[in-house]
């Protein structure tokens, strides 16, 4: 395909699932119900942290907020697709890609952030669970919480500038559902090995730090639970983990497979359904997971369904 100069281009093509006509009615109501799905059980899920006095905790505070993130994660990109199986187009502008990509990496940082610090929260909770209430005070949550906004924007903007710096494309064709960063890269015509080497770094500042803090606070979790001598013990503190443990590999796991894999060996196939998994599977997920394992969140839950019933 042909090189198009950046000021001719002003539009790109988004893939599809599936162009088999009979499958669009199932696409449109399989995703219009995973994102409703998502809306009710995350907005349940803030709803229950927040009307609970008994959930008014730092653990509670990240899960609400990791929530309102989900939301707006799975807004980003699945609203768009719903439209597009509707209207039988592909096409999106090219501002409109950009600020979809802004806004997705945005709120897919503040995941990433945000299931760091309740790594760091688990990590107090149970290796100093005397001084715990002393060292997660409201003022650190917030400030937590203004952290992970602040890292999670300037990596957006980050990724925005390198966007920006593209002075020409390969093609119009996104070989995803939404505007992912490393197709973008991957259309650019620039220096390959340029391009390679700023998506490992951005990676590894807005990834693997976060991964590397998340394994020191387990690798601590687990080193304290070592010491306790009673089976019991170990179960019901490492319970307390269980569900956030589940939702660190289910978010990591293929959004990092992803992400690099694009600039090693790509199958559209398989990237689309790695994106699909961490931008709108495990979005839906998340209030179920700690729901189900959780009793504290069940109870309250029970309790909101019988106020209303």
């Amino acid at each position: 395909m042909g090189t198009h100069n950046l000021t001719t281009v002003s539009e790109f093509h988004l893939m599809s699932f599936s162009e088999d006509p009979d499958l669009q009615p199932i696409l449109f109501g399989l995703f219009l119900s995973i994102y409703l799905v998502t809306l009710l059980g995350n907005l349940l899920l803030i709803l229950a942290v927040s009307s609970d006095p008994h959930l008014h905790t730092p653990m509670y505070f990240f899960l609400s907020n990791l929530s309102l993130a989900d939301i707006c994660l799975t807004s980003s990109t699945v609203p768009k697709m719903i439209v597009d199986i509707l209207t039988h187009s592909r096409v999106i502008s090219y501002m409109g890609c950009l600020t979809q990509m802004s806004l997705f990496i945005l709120f897919a940082c503040m995941d990433n952030m945000l299931l760091t610090v309740m790594a760091y929260d688990r990590f107090v909770a149970i290796c100093h669970p005397l001084h715990y209430a002393a060292i997660m005070n409201p003022q650190l949550c917030v400030l937590l919480l203004f952290v992970s906004v602040f890292i999670s924007l300037l990596g957006s903007q980050v990724h925005n500038l390198i966007a920006l710096q593209l002075t020409c494309f390969e093609g119009v064709e996104i070989a995803n559902f939404f505007c992912d960063p490393s197709q973008l890269l991957n259309l650019a015509c620039s220096d390959t090995v340029i391009r390679t080497i700023v998506t490992y770094i951005v990676t590894a500042i807005f990834g693997f730090f976060p991964i590397l803090g998340i394994i020191s606070s387990y690798y601590k979790i687990v080193s304290s639970l070592l010491k306790i001598s009673k089976s019991g013990g170990r179960y019901k503190a490492f319970s307390t983990c269980s569900s956030h443990l589940s939702l660190v590999c289910l978010f990591y796991g293929t959004g990092l497979l992803t992400y690099l894999g694009s600039s090693v060996s790509y199958s559209p196939s398989k990237a689309m359904v790695a994106s699909l998994m961490y931008s709108v599977v495990t979005p839906m997920l998340n209030p179920f997971i700690y729901s189900l394992r959780n009793r504290d969140i069940s109870s309250t839950l029970k309790r909101l369904c019988s106020w209303w019933v």
